[in-house]
């Protein structure tokens, strides 16, 4: 236990906030796959996998399995309860002006939450300054499955990242450490919520693996002076992919790492993360997870510029991209119901190794791994017209976006925020959130066709609306308008209460885990990098 304490202790470096870990047996068994309401019947023998909720009223369409004579919910809460659930996760930091090192701080601060609809939470979130660099990573992870991958990914993507942009010399800094067995340099500075939770009995694991990653960088005559942030963004998640995959294939100290790596090869999750620096923002995203940018133009209006494009049915270029790689024999059933073999929505993810593995490999690792497959509710299984494996990869596509001073706040949040807000409404809600003032929607087409009395009403009730934000933090005010918000872009808060009271069993089948961080950019550094 010593040796892992001191693994955890080499890397973590948390400032003002002290590093929470926790850790229960019961965060390893995976909910049961008949919990999500995406899946077909047919389906929930073989895969768990996350779907969008319908375009109608989810509450209304779902009131019979409500109100069925052997269940009665109730849907009563107060303000006061309504406000602990959304504010359970919350949090807010200010970040220094300067960055250490004599520069000015690109970030001013930064707030985020997080809401659970699957029981237990399927999201992950990471906040971090690179110590041995110039910039903060910002992180959301979309879990399905489970929770295993997104926990892995969350904690060990931000330290891959900046390895890869340390220069040769920190490095070896590194490696001369861990030789001598002196306290090693640390990487990242943390910024955790007391929520927030550690494979603390993998460390040892974790830090033996990227000291192999930075023995690797040294080794190449190219690193020199460190990648720049948008290779090591690229680089970084294909490497720690490659590494969930063969943790998944060795044997392990003991049986509780064994299971955590098999369980974080065979869930998985999409991740969307932002590497914050004086350049401007480097944006890698692999799957359905958003990043957001709010712009205030010149005659103050605001607008949304997306930096990142969801990787899924929608996305022609990507589903381009899909059936390039396959033979044109299977691209009748490369995507089924717009699902990738009929199963998984996202078409690019950490882990799901049912998408990239062999079926033999599959079966080898099922069967010989030593693991209690009933209890990591696992079991062999490959989707549909599984025929030239991989299908699914874990490479991002990167984006930059030079900062400028009508840039004011990123948001990156999984799509459980996305489902029910578009870009546009989350980029209005934070920037009356932080002006104080309140930006009427623009009407909708079922709004443009109320009689005069109706649109008076309407206009009453808008203007109620026009109240001071109930939340100090930004996050906390976009989930709470997602899923409280009625047709008539009001704050409905029996439709909120009832969002919040649904027990474990059916929220899921409402909504979708909900992560929220937003960024805000210092306004000196934007006006000074465009002088």
């Amino acid at each position: 236990m010593e040796a892992v304490n001191m693994c955890t202790r080499l890397l973590c470096h948390v400032g003002t906030r002290h590093l929470s870990v926790c850790f229960s047996t019961s965060w390893y068994t995976l909910p049961s796959i008949f919990r999500h309401s995406n899946i077909s019947l047919s389906q929930a023998q073989a895969y768990s996998s996350r779907g969008r909720r319908s375009d109608s009223d989810p509450i209304k369409g779902r009131e019979h399995e409500l109100s069925s004579p052997d269940r009665t919910l109730d849907f009563q809460m107060t303000s006061l309860q309504i406000n602990s659930v959304l504010r359970a996760n919350e949090q807010s930091v200010r970040i220094p002006e300067f960055d250490g090192r004599g520069g000015l701080s690109p970030v001013l601060k930064f707030e985020s939450n997080q809401l659970a609809a699957n029981s237990p939470l399927e999201d992950r979130r990471s906040s971090t300054t690179c110590l041995q660099t110039r910039g903060m990573l910002f992180g959301v992870f979309d879990g399905h499955g489970g929770h295993a991958c997104a926990q892995a990914v969350s904690e060990r993507l931000p330290y891959y990242i900046a390895v890869a942009m340390m220069p040769e010399a920190s490095l070896e800094d590194l490696e001369a450490a861990m030789e001598m067995m002196r306290p090693v340099p640390p990487i990242l500075q943390w910024y955790k919520h007391h929520n927030d939770f550690n494979y603390r009995e993998s460390a040892a694991l974790y830090v033996n693996h990227l000291r192999v990653y930075w023995q690797e960088l040294l080794a190449s005559e190219e690193h020199g002076n460190g990648m720049s942030p948008d290779e090591a963004l690229c680089y970084a998640f294909q490497r720690l992919d490659t590494d969930l995959s063969l943790e998944a294939q060795v044997p392990m100290a003991s049986d509780l790492m064994r299971n955590t790596a098999v369980q974080a090869a065979f869930t998985g999750c999409t991740a969307c993360l932002a590497h914050v620096g004086p350049e401007g923002i480097f944006v890698a995203n692999a799957g359905d997870c958003r990043a957001v940018l709010g712009v205030q133009e010149s005659d103050g209006s605001w607008s949304a510029l997306p930096l990142t494009k969801d990787h899924n049915a929608t996305n022609q270029a990507e589903v381009e991209r899909v059936r390039s790689q396959h033979p044109m024999s299977e691209h009748q059933t490369l995507l089924v119901d717009d699902r990738l073999l009929g199963v998984l929505m996202p078409l690019r993810a950490f882990g799901d190794v049912r998408f990239k593995w062999s079926r033999e490999l599959q079966q080898s690792v099922l069967e010989n791994g030593g693991c209690d497959l009933e209890a990591l509710n696992l079991y062999q299984y490959s989707p549909p017209h599984y025929l030239t494996p991989p299908y699914l990869e874990a490479t991002p596509e990167v984006t930059y976006h030079r900062l400028r001073p009508q840039d004011h706040f990123l948001i990156l949040a999984s799509d459980g925020l996305w489902d029910e807000l578009d870009n546009e409404e989350a980029v209005r809600l934070v920037a009356e959130h932080l002006t104080g003032i309140h930006l009427q929607a623009p009407l909708s087409t079922s709004q443009q066709q109320l009689s005069l009395g109706q649109m008076h009403q309407l206009l009453l009730r808008r203007q109620a609306r026009a109240t001071p934000a109930l939340d100090l933090n930004s996050a906390t005010h976009l989930i709470r308008h997602s899923l409280g918000t009625n047709e008539y872009g009001e704050m409905d808060q029996e439709r909120l209460a009832a969002m919040l009271a649904l027990p474990d069993d059916l929220a899921r089948m409402y909504r979708d885990d909900i992560t929220v961080i937003v960024v805000y950019f210092n306004s000196s550094l934007n006006k000074t990098s465009c002088n």
